[in-house]
């Protein structure tokens, strides 16, 4: 029997992406990316100060925070402010996104200034966080050139989800996939090609070496044609 993605997608296929940078107008950095119909817009303030733990040392931080719209998804959910807390989810999210976009800044020339990514999902159909990474980094970029921190730029970063799906490894999961998948799988990859995270999971069945190594191929294809639509933009 031969299986088909919902979508009608090649198995090594990537949703539509695009990345709109400036689409904000008071934040330093601002895009609205795309992954298909998952939409985030990711925004980059500057701000000339550190946490107190990293005061006086000459380096910099950047951190970031993560959440859905209440309409983001098929049925309303409750801001989470209302709820008075975070929810593991989110928080695991921020730190992810976090984590990935520091490792494309030199925070010794970024100097005591620290930026603040706000990744904001008004649409979702999986991948919002691969989406909130891959335009957060974009964000940062235009924000670090309107400060003249240029220098404090070390090179791009993407990331992308991979899966097994129906016993067959597929690039790039949307809702329908993702919410079925064996194995769920998000990538964060540097152009220059070394892995800052990979978050695998096997939801349903176990994954062996085999399929793990074509997930891992269909990850960096997925990541560097992502890298080459950040350079473009």
């Amino acid at each position: 029997m031969t299986v088909e993605r919902p979508s009608g997608r090649a198995f090594d296929e990537m949703r539509p992406a695009r990345i709109n940078r400036g689409f904000t107008r008071h934040a330093q950095g601002s895009v609205l990316v795309e992954f298909g119909d998952t939409q985030v817009i990711c925004t980059a303030c500057i701000e000339s100060q550190v946490p107190r733990f990293l005061r006086g040392k000459g380096t910099g931080w950047v951190t970031a925070e993560y959440g859905m719209l209440p309409g983001a998804t098929h049925s309303r959910g409750d801001r989470e402010a209302v709820r008075g807390a975070q929810g593991g989810r989110t928080v695991e999210i921020q730190r992810l996104i976090g984590r990935a976009v520091r490792s494309c800044v030199n925070m010794k020339r970024l100097g005591e200034r620290t930026v603040r990514l706000d990744c904001d999902v008004i649409q979702a159909d999986g991948g919002t966080r691969t989406a909130s990474i891959t335009g957060a980094v974009v964000a940062l970029r235009d924000a670090l050139d309107k400060v003249g921190a240029q220098a404090a730029f070390r090179e791009f970063a993407a990331s992308v989800s991979v899966g097994i799906w129906r016993g067959v490894p597929v690039l790039d999961l949307d809702y329908a996939e993702d919410s079925s998948a064996d194995t769920d799988m998000n990538v964060v990859m540097l152009a220059s090609g070394g892995f800052v995270e990979i978050q695998g999971t096997a939801e349903k069945a176990p994954f062996d070496e085999a399929e793990f190594s074509e997930m891992l191929r269909l990850a960096r294809q997925g990541a560097e044609d992502l890298i080459a639509l950040q350079r473009t933009a």
